[in-house]
């Protein structure tokens, strides 16, 4: 679905996360602690390790703090026992809601998940209550102008998914979530940077909302993203202009 507030609405949310970086970094070494424990230390040998250490690495986290979250999850230093869930539930105007936590207090996590929900209008749902609307995918954003043609072949020949072209100008690469980083670096080598790139729940369908019910649904987002326990949020809801 080529929808016209992409673009600005990707901006959007990237200029939310810079504004939130500082405290992200707990969040990230929670990450690569998991990510070690599962797959090993290896980041070569280990995509969703390799995914959280440039994750970090965006956002300026320090070496030693990344080396260290690697350790405790390989046992090399002690550290905390953390639980993968995900919760999902519905947010303004029917907008799907996807939260990943990490947590070493399930009851804690469910509780404040819950309050968000039910204080910011949204109402948590039973498992799988979403999950069906959403793609697990790699994501990258060309600005308007980026020559489609050149772009689709590079990404293509790069082992892209699909190559979408918005209404905006803008231009969507999809990947699988572990080809994501390869696909990345694989177009940076032919001249193509994106503006953007994540791996992330993509809508397979989209709720445009405005007026007080962005307000309202932007109010539901931060709260949960606030969460000490919370990784990612996921959204349908789009923002219009």
């Amino acid at each position: 679905m080529a929808g016209h507030s992409k673009w600005a609405n990707i901006q959007h949310r990237k200029g939310r996360q810079d504004e939130k970086r500082g405290a992200a970094f707990s969040k990230l070494a929670k990450e690569i602690t998991v990510a070690a424990k599962m797959g090993g230390g290896d980041p070569g040998f280990n995509p969703r390790l390799r995914l959280a250490v440039d994750k970090a690495k965006g956002v300026n986290m320090p070496k030693d703090k990344i080396d260290n979250a690697i350790k405790k999850g390989t046992g090399e230093l002690e550290g905390v026992s953390y639980e993968e869930i995900r919760y999902e539930g519905y947010g303004i105007g029917g907008s799907a809601v996807m939260v990943d936590c990490l947590t070493d207090n399930k009851t804690r996590t469910v509780a404040d998940v819950r309050h968000a929900f039910s204080k910011y209008g949204g109402n948590m749902g039973t498992d799988g209550c979403v999950a069906y609307q959403f793609k697990h995918c790699g994501q990258l954003l060309f600005a308007p102008g980026t020559s489609e043609d050149a772009l689709m072949e590079a990404a293509l020949e790069a082992g892209a998914e699909d190559v979408v072209t918005n209404e905006d100008g803008s231009i969507e690469v999809i990947t699988g979530p572990w080809e994501f980083t390869t696909v990345k670096e694989t177009l940076e080598k032919a001249g193509f940077t994106a503006e953007f790139g994540e791996v992330t729940m993509k809508p397979e369908n989209v709720i445009e909302l405005a007026g007080d019910d962005a307000v309202r649904m932007q109010k539901l987002l931060d709260a949960l993203e606030g969460l000490d326990d919370v990784q990612e949020v996921y959204t349908s809801a789009e923002f219009d202009e």
